[in-house]
């Protein structure tokens, strides 16, 4: 893990890349940065993650790291020591991971269990949609209580990069690492409902778009050739023909643009941040 601090002190602000091996937008955004040179106004940690599964271009090396969370130092599973590395990092730190998909070629941001934190942040992203995964978050990063994701846009694309590095200055400039108005997008609010899962051995082909709603009745996929029919509206997320192995995409519901959503509280999100913080 490669961890770049910029600034004096002890930072309160963080940005996270290449959780994921096969998606380089976030490393190769935080590399964007720092050879800029920046000159910042309260200091920030930039990480590179997981530098070993980056290296060989692929997603993890034993085990999923952002289900690997809070992980566990004395694992025999290289990325479940790692997620308990990582959450030293980040401990106190208000963070901004980047992630990008095979789904999607916009940038988009992630939350669940959205606070008054996570609002402001998710705000003044530079984003076009955020989608609140609660129901589907166990053990990743955006449970945490001032943490929030992005999918930058398409794994390996330069338009990732490009999109990354948009909302890490956009981010930094949210958190006051560095002066200047963020964007106020006033992006729209999504609230995934339930997961679509796959059988491995059989063919799938995604017929809609994502982020666009799906009527009751209206086939929306295909599976081996057959119809996939919606029992009522949803908005699709993550959902494509590749990817993931057992996981077609996510069921959403849209709740207007994120200005008109109200904030949650809920003890999940404090006993997450309990667990980060006991040894």
């Amino acid at each position: 893990m490669q961890v770049h601090t910029i600034g004096d002190g002890a930072p309160e602000v963080a940005v996270v890349g290449a959780v994921h091996g096969d998606e380089p937008c976030g490393a190769r955004a935080i590399d964007r940065f720092l050879d800029t040179d920046p000159d910042v106004d309260r200091p920030v940690k930039l990480i590179v993650a997981n530098e070993r599964a980056l290296d060989r271009g692929v997603r993890y090396i034993d085990a999923d790291l952002n289900r690997s969370l809070p992980g566990d130092p004395d694992s025999d599973q290289y990325e479940e020591r790692l997620a308990a590395e990582l959450m030293a990092e980040v401990e106190g730190c208000t963070a901004l991971g980047i992630h990008s998909t095979v789904s999607y070629d916009r940038a988009f941001a992630n939350v669940a269990y959205l606070n008054e934190r996570k609002r402001e942040l998710v705000a003044h992203l530079s984003v076009e949609a955020v989608v609140d995964f609660s129901v589907v978050s166990d053990g990743r990063s955006v449970e945490l209580p001032r943490f929030v994701d992005i999918e930058a846009g398409k794994q390996g694309s330069e338009a990732a990069v490009d999109n990354a590095h948009d909302c890490l200055l956009a981010f930094l400039r949210t958190t006051d690492v560095l002066p200047g108005d963020p964007p106020a997008p006033d992006p729209d609010f999504y609230q995934v409902t339930a997961p679509i899962h796959k059988e491995p051995t059989r063919t799938y082909r995604f017929l809609g778009e994502n982020f666009e709603r799906v009527e009751p009745g209206e086939t929306f996929a295909t599976v081996d050739g057959g119809p996939l029919t919606a029992d009522e509206e949803f908005w699709p997320v993550l959902m494509s023909d590749e990817g993931h192995r057992v996981l077609f995409g996510y069921r959403s519901q849209y709740r207007g643009p994120l200005s008109a959503v109200h904030s949650t509280t809920d003890s999940h999100t404090e006993r997450i941040a309990d667990d980060v913080t006991t040894d």
